[in-house]
């Protein structure tokens, strides 16, 4: 599971499908739209997986104030398995070790995880990724005690017991400060107890965890910078390159229909193609 764009393929048993993505991961249409215009003009020329990186980094520039050069060059994949997701993607019930593990298996320090847990500054999440820690939690009928008894009864108003099974479309906010904006709020929010999951507060229990979101907390610009070199750092994870790798999907949620001309035809207009910068 690589930066291939496999999440985008269409399927009954696919990386959309998994449980971290579905029903989080959203916006496939935007992908769509941009893929129709690139091929409009420059045909099987950009990949789905660009495309992904390209929407990334414009959403952090609009959420955020802030650019930064984007590699380009990579292959899409053909491949997409559910397990793969629930095998690499980190839960929100992981502790800092656990954390820290999943993270080291794809290259990326303890550090980058914390910069790019950041990312929870923006977005939602479903009810059913955090009600664990709002009832029951130490088998008396609590909620965990590392959240904000405030915070709780607010999420509880939001979030039933029950949620899953009768609003399992209901969504909160991850950062309940500024969620809107691409800012260093999410860590003022962990540090006061306001972290929505289990692995936010997960950041708060190391040592060398809690120095980095302590220094986020001071300054924004501080994480700012460090959060784009680990986003374009993740982005070029097990991606796939060249003429033999993958392919340039010409629908991102579809393979490409196979056939040995076809081949030829890629592989000739591939030929000499190199990564550059957008």
């Amino acid at each position: 599971m690589g930066c291939d764009a496999s999440v985008l393929i269409d399927g009954n048993d696919t990386e959309k499908t998994a449980p971290p993505n579905n029903p989080s991961l959203r916006g496939f249409e935007v992908i769509d739209a941009a893929k129709a215009a690139v091929e409009a003009a420059c045909p099987r020329v950009v990949s789905c997986a660009d495309i992904l990186a390209f929407a990334a980094r414009d959403s952090v520039a609009l959420t955020g104030n802030v650019t930064y050069k984007v590699p380009a060059g990579r292959r899409d994949g053909n491949v997409s398995i559910a397990q793969d997701a629930l095998d690499n993607l980190p839960p929100p019930t992981f502790n800092a070790t656990e954390l820290v593990g999943r993270f080291a298996n794809k290259s990326l320090t303890a550090e980058d995880m914390v910069v790019l847990s950041g990312a929870h500054t923006i977005g939602v999440s479903h009810c059913d990724s955090f009600t664990p820690r709002l009832y029951n939690f130490t088998g008396v009928g609590d909620a965990d005690p590392a959240i904000s008894p405030a915070y709780a009864f607010l999420l509880r108003a939001v979030c039933p017991s029950n949620s899953s099974q009768f609003f399992p479309n209901t969504t909160v906010d991850m950062d309940v400060i500024t969620p809107a904006a691409l800012d260093n709020k999410y860590y003022v929010g962990v540090t006061n107890n306001l972290g929505l999951f289990t692995s936010d507060h997960a950041l708060l229990t190391n040592a060398t965890l809690r120095a980095s979101v302590d220094e986020f907390v001071k300054s924004e610009t501080r994480w700012k910078s460090k959060f784009v070199k680990a986003m374009v750092k993740m982005g070029g994870i097990e991606v796939k390159t060249g003429t033999t790798q993958g392919e340039v999907r010409l629908n991102c949620r579809v393979v490409n229909k196979r056939s040995a001309n076809a081949e030829l035809e890629l592989a000739a207009m591939d030929d000499g193609d190199q990564v550059a910068a957008s």
